[in-house]
């Protein structure tokens, strides 16, 4: 996870402080890009403790297509109930789009797992939340909000374009989160997980996770954890099916979320 580290450096060094939307402030960089290799270990930070279990079931709730907290969701994690209604509900995010589109029956990750196995030489393997249509509806618009396939030579390896990414508490997330989605569509296809490359437009530290950021950067790092996923479809595959081994972590460090 040394490539998260130095991002985390960079913005710390190089970024600039600017207002945002929430009103906390931030330190922030424009155009970034890091690489994880899996074959090197699953990429869950160490220099930290990261809620393996609340990434695995966020996960596999967009992937059924839900958008209501209440639908398995808000009794493992608290990940999405600042900005659920009072009934739960987060309009047509993430899992809406992901495998309905817009509302027109359009499968993004069935269609996408087509490609990987029937066409894996195509440069169109893409799935895509940033619903302009719908963006008024959602509680909070996407954003990690494209990515793309590439399969070469047995491996299967993915890009994420994030738009933006609270670095500090979001950004661990999301790497692991794609990481294991790479890993689930590559074991329904028979395929390596490879590499997972994140490209971010602003990352940035919210002014207040600053010294929690500094207090991790004097931390040494672990080995990598690895992760096994059950030989099973994609829609298949249950939370007892994703085993965590080896996961050597130093103590949690509390961010506060920025609505």
């Amino acid at each position: 996870m040394q490539a998260y580290l130095d991002l985390v450096k960079d913005i710390l060094e190089n970024g600039e402080d600017r207002q945002d939307r929430t009103g906390v402030g931030t330190r922030s960089i424009f155009g970034t890009q890091t690489k994880y290799d899996l074959r090197k270990g699953f990429p869950l930070l160490t220099t930290k403790k990261v809620l393996f279990s609340g990434i695995v079931r966020e996960l596999l709730w967009f992937l059924k297509g839900s958008t209501n907290i209440n639908e398995g969701l808000t009794e493992y994690t608290p990940i999405w109930d600042a900005w659920a209604d009072d009934e739960g509900n987060l309009g047509p995010i993430y899992g809406h789009q992901w495998r309905n589109w817009g509302g027109l029956g359009i499968d993004q990750i069935r269609n996408a797992m087509n490609e990987i196995k029937n066409n894996p030489n195509s440069r169109r393997i893409i799935v895509n939340a940033w619903n302009v249509g719908d963006l008024p509806s959602m509680k909070l618009p996407p954003c990690h909000l494209l990515f793309q396939f590439y399969v070469v030579n047995g491996r299967l390896d993915c890009q994420l374009y994030q738009r933006s990414a609270d670095v500090a508490l979001g950004v661990p997330y999301n790497i692991a989160s794609y990481a294991l989605l790479m890993m689930m569509m590559a074991k329904s296809a028979g395929l390596e997980a490879g590499v997972f490359t994140h490209t971010i437009g602003d990352a940035h530290l919210y002014l207040n996770h600053l010294d929690g950021v500094e207090r991790q950067l004097q931390r040494d790092t672990f080995d990598l954890p690895q992760v096994t996923i059950s030989d099973k479809d994609i829609d298949d595959i249950t939370f007892e099916d994703i085993e965590l081994h080896n996961y050597e972590h130093h103590p949690f460090i509390k961010f506060e979320v920025a609505v």
